[in-house]
């Protein structure tokens, strides 16, 4: 895990690859969960059996916004940002879902500064975000995630 405790430690990844998260198995409970929270039953994520005899994958499948729900738990993993008063999740950009995640697959999330700006005493960041699934060959998805951090000041 790198940590990162202020403006200029956070400018030196600039255009590298921060590093990786932990694996992270999503199964069947957790996709009924996110279906639960956001009201998104479809069958292609919640019925096995259906899955299995009647869909296009011969499997369910989590649904693209809970891989996209992981992204600040596997975040974490990757970097510990100190010396903050306050986090946002500011926006996403440019999301490209590449191919499904099936039920109880592993993923991991690889991240790449690509840049970082001080909006008066705000830091803004962009990070390519890539959802990788274990044993794939493509991520399940690639795109920017864009954090806000409001750094304490340093006396």
């Amino acid at each position: 895990m790198v940590i990162i405790n202020n403006f200029e430690e956070y400018k030196t990844y600039l255009g590298q690859e921060i590093g990786l998260s932990q694996w992270h198995l999503i199964d069947q409970h957790q996709i009924n969960k996110f279906a639960d929270a956001t009201l998104d039953h479809q069958w292609i994520h919640t019925d096995p059996q259906k899955a299995k005899t009647e869909g296009p994958f011969h499997s369910t499948i989590a649904h693209g916004y809970l891989t996209l729900s992981l992204i600040p738990y596997l975040w974490k993993q990757i970097a510990d940002v100190r010396n903050i008063k306050m986090e946002i999740n500011y926006g996403i950009e440019s999301f490209k879902f590449g191919q499904p995640v099936f039920v109880d697959s592993e993923v991991q999330l690889k991240a790449k500064l690509i840049s970082i700006t001080d909006l008066r005493g705000v830091t803004k960041v962009v990070i390519e975000a890539t959802l990788i699934i274990k044993d794939q060959p493509k991520p399940a998805y690639t795109g920017n995630v864009v954090f806000l951090y409001h750094f304490i000041k340093e006396e």
